[in-house]
């Protein structure tokens, strides 16, 4: 039965007893059926922890989701370890966080194993090929669907010189992730920090969060430049999982040739029809770069910072909404992450190397901008179209 409505900003009540054993099963459960990205996720957790179990009052969970969206790297999965330390302090963060992410890497692990066989199926390959002629129109639809709210974000001020900015901040994110994908981080934090310095005056000492990145050239490749690759996806995303495409696709086939265009195409598909959170991809690409223990390095280097913030940062979420620089960085990030995120379709469908994916590529846009379809079924249904390709003897490779 749905809980009464409460108001934004009710006050935070006692948790109530709930065993480990329980946060590891529901949490468990949401990372198996946990399919369709950030959106299923909150969903399936206001569901479990407000509407039916009455654990979270409504109000508290809205101003939790608020408080993620102004963490860099995947908000779900941080509101996911919100929810476990809610119930249970640090321990309960760090069960729930295990139990939503290790199904969708277990799943995402096993088809990385398949996908980049140094042989696989002719019927894999046919799939594999399928999804990725989708993946350049699932991030057009990504960027489109993040767009309304970043632009929400401009009303303050004068609202035609920000509105500027948001279209100028997008348009260097699509040059950026199109042209010098080693360079992305540095076009959104600049992003961010123009803004902020348009928004706020300088003042005496104070407690600002300032959004720093250390782009640190890891030209010699190996585990560190895993490990470097994985920490630009968890602590400086800023805009959510889907991220992950501008900022790793560049380096992850040209600089470091861990994997090719066709096998960073198949990573992100995985990333989408798999369960749970959409940074798993990192998975796949520490998979071609170093095995089994590469997946397991870049998914503990990528979801770190995540729990890292929920762990330290939980108790000051009311100070983190609050803060006006915090806010201005994210009104300038915020769309040069979209305009990465839309911009990095170019070299995405740059990477098709067969006819019948072009003529995909625009089936499954259509499918996801115009009958507003759902990604997984997109994927699954280009999938499918790849296998048929693979049957009738079309090239798949």
């Amino acid at each position: 039965m749905s809980q009464p409505a409460e108001p934004a900003h009710a006050a935070t009540r006692p948790p109530p007893v709930v065993a480990l054993s329980e946060i590891a099963r529901q949490w468990g459960r949401i990372g198996v059926t946990g399919f369709g990205g950030p959106p299923a996720h909150i969903a399936l957790l206001r569901r479990l922890c407000v509407e039916d179990r009455g654990w979270i009052g409504a109000g508290e969970f809205g101003d939790a989701i608020a408080a993620c969206n102004l963490l860099p790297g995947p908000a779900s999965t941080q509101l996911a370890i919100w929810c476990g330390w809610r119930l249970r302090g640090r321990t309960g963060a760090l069960v729930a966080g295990a139990c939503f992410i290790a199904p969708g890497l277990a799943m995402i692990l096993a088809l990385s194993a398949l996908f980049l066989a140094p042989h696989p199926p002719l019927l894999v390959l046919g799939a594999a090929a399928g999804a990725g002629a989708a993946v350049p129109a699932v991030a057009v639809h990504a960027a489109w669907g993040l767009a309304p709210a970043s632009w929400q974000r401009i009303e303050a001020g004068t609202v035609r010189a920000a509105r500027a900015r948001w279209i100028g901040y997008a348009l260097l994110g699509a040059a950026a992730a199109a042209l010098t994908g080693p360079f992305l981080v540095l076009v959104l934090i600049a992003c961010g920090l123009v803004e902020t310095a348009v928004r706020t005056r300088p003042s005496g000492a104070s407690g600002a969060f300032v959004p720093l990145a250390l782009p640190v050239a890891v030209s010699a490749g190996g585990l560190t430049a895993l490990v470097w690759e994985a920490f630009k996806v968890g602590a400086l995303s800023y805009g959510g999982g889907f991220v992950i495409i501008p900022l790793m696709q560049h380096d992850a086939v040209h600089t470091y040739h861990w994997m090719t265009n066709a096998q960073f195409l198949d990573a992100v598909a995985l990333g989408q029809v798999t369960p749970g959170p959409v940074v798993l991809t990192t998975a796949v690409v520490g998979f071609a770069a170093a095995g089994y223990a590469g997946a397991l390095l870049a998914v503990a280097v990528a979801f770190s910072p995540s729990f890292a913030f929920i762990l330290l940062g939980a108790r000051h979420f009311d100070r983190l909404r609050g803060n006006h620089r915090v806010q201005a960085f994210l009104t300038g990030a915020g769309p040069s992450v979209i305009g990465a995120i839309a911009g990095s379709a170019i070299p995405l469908a740059l990477a098709l190397g067969q006819r019948w994916q072009y003529v995909l590529l625009p089936a499954a846009a259509l499918w996801l901008l115009a009958a507003r379809r759902g990604v997984v079924s997109v994927l699954l249904l280009a999938g499918a179209c790849g296998v048929i390709a693979a049957v009738t003897g079309l090239p798949v490779t």
